[in-house]
């Protein structure tokens, strides 16, 4: 099943297997950000292989920071000179399709003394970025925008701290000020309408900064240094969201996971699994850099009905559309209270609904979420995943449930963050 812009999902009867998925995403963002403000060198191993992280990357290596990627280790070395240290790049900084590179690296680059545009492609230039401007913007940063939206032109300067409280909760959004305020004066504080991954965090305090995290308030101080480390990603759980939710769909089925990563600001997704009616076991194996993992179980028993409230929908946001691919198996899942979806990488309600249909899956779309209900096999069908990879992936899932085969439409957007997925997913089926 080799990865291309169609691939066609056969119906399976079940899907079984050990495995490990690759390093989590948001964690490698972080760490090579973070390791590229740091005094010294830093390995960072299992980084993750897609082509969001290496949009982040690529930022850094133009801004004049070595880096040697070793393939076969799957390791990164970044050799970081400090904040002040950074150059003026030479053209653009190109983010690709990461929303993640581009809102983060904002926050750094609103502190620099030079000015740099950060550019993406065509899905990311239409992704909302007011959200990281404004609190920026407070701080003291000058940053120019197309209607709020990508190309963004940001003339470096002296920042200030600032007490920060966004509307909407957004890792990406705090994680972008609290980097800015490291190199701001004063002390910098944000705090949350609802708990968002903390990874951000974590690795500040890993490569040597000094926070303080009250409930949902994070305060760090301007001035402070990194400390170069070295350091090992542990497995995404979001990636290893799709594996979970088949075997709980499947009847017969059991995934094993091992060396994934257990943040508790994570794994929403295995309570949803519980209520459908899985069986899940967690064994927590060690935590490193302060990221806890270790090895997840889930075996298929029963169907059932799981309704997502909106203050779940925070934590489980990357999980959502795949948590919709337990319906076509059977049950029925309903969504409320998540329209950040319609701001992703495509409209996630609107894809996920349009593609479910075209599979013969009973979908309904609303403002903010979805329902889908599963009744016989589907149909079987072509779902178009719109450039997003976690599209594709929904799709895989819930095609395994169909009467016939079914293809999914440009499948090949998974290398955003998950390049082996397809032969993943053919070698678990059965």
């Amino acid at each position: 099943m080799p990865s291309a812009p169609a691939v066609t999902i056969n119906p399976a009867r079940r899907v079984s297997g050990r495995l490990e998925v690759p390093g989590d995403k948001s964690i490698a963002h972080r760490y090579a950000l973070i390791a590229a403000l740091a005094d010294g060198p830093s390995r960072l191993t299992n980084f993750a292989p897609g082509a969001d992280c290496h949009s982040t990357l690529s930022c850094l290596a133009a801004l004049g920071v070595p880096i040697e990627e070793d393939l076969a280790s799957r390791s990164v070395s970044l050799v970081g000179r400090g904040f002040h240290h950074w150059r003026s790049p030479a053209g653009p900084l190109d983010a690709g399709n990461s929303g993640t590179t581009m809102r983060m690296m904002t926050g750094l680059l609103a502190a620099q003394p030079f000015t740099v545009t950060l550019i993406g492609d065509e899905s990311l230039s239409q992704r909302p970025m007011r959200r990281v401007m404004e609190p920026l913007t407070r701080m003291g940063g000058r940053i120019e925008a197309t209607d709020g939206h990508a190309p963004l032109t940001i003339h470096g300067g002296p920042l200030h701290g600032i007490a920060f409280a966004p509307d909407v909760p957004s890792a990406q959004v705090k994680s972008a000020v609290l980097l800015a305020g490291l190199h701001a004066d004063g002390s910098t504080t944000v705090t949350e309408p609802a708990q968002t991954r903390d990874h951000t965090e974590r690795a500040l305090v890993t490569f040597g900064y000094r926070i303080d995290v009250t409930g949902l308030t994070t305060t760090v101080q301007g001035g402070q240094r990194g400390m170069a480390r070295q350091v090992s990603i542990p497995g995404d759980f979001s990636s290893a969201a799709f594996w979970l939710v088949a075997a709980a769909a499947l009847p017969g089925s059991r995934i094993e996971i091992a060396d994934v990563g257990l943040n508790p600001t994570r794994t929403g997704l295995l309570d949803v699994l519980r209520r459908f009616g899985a069986r899940v076991t967690v064994t927590e194996t060690h935590a490193e850099a302060g990221e806890p993992r270790g090895t997840i179980v889930v075996e298929a028993d029963r169907h059932g009905s799981v309704q997502i409230a909106p203050d779940e929908v925070p934590g489980l946001i990357d999980e959502l559309p795949a948590i919709a691919a337990l319906a076509a198996h059977g049950g029925e899942v309903v969504v409320h209270g998540a329209r950040e979806l319609r701001v992703k990488e495509s409209d996630r309600i609107a894809t996920l609904v349009t593609g479910f249909r075209a599979l013969g899956i009973d979908a309904d779309e609303y403002p903010d979420g979805f329902a889908i209900r599963g009744g016989g096999p589907p149909s079987g069908g072509a779902a178009h995943a719109r450039g997003d990879h976690r599209m594709a992936m929904a799709f895989a899932i819930a095609a395994l449930a169909g009467s016939a085969p079914s293809r999914v439409e440009g499948s090949d957007a998974v290398i955003i963050s998950y390049p082996g997925f397809w032969e993943t997913l053919e070698r678990i089926v059965a």
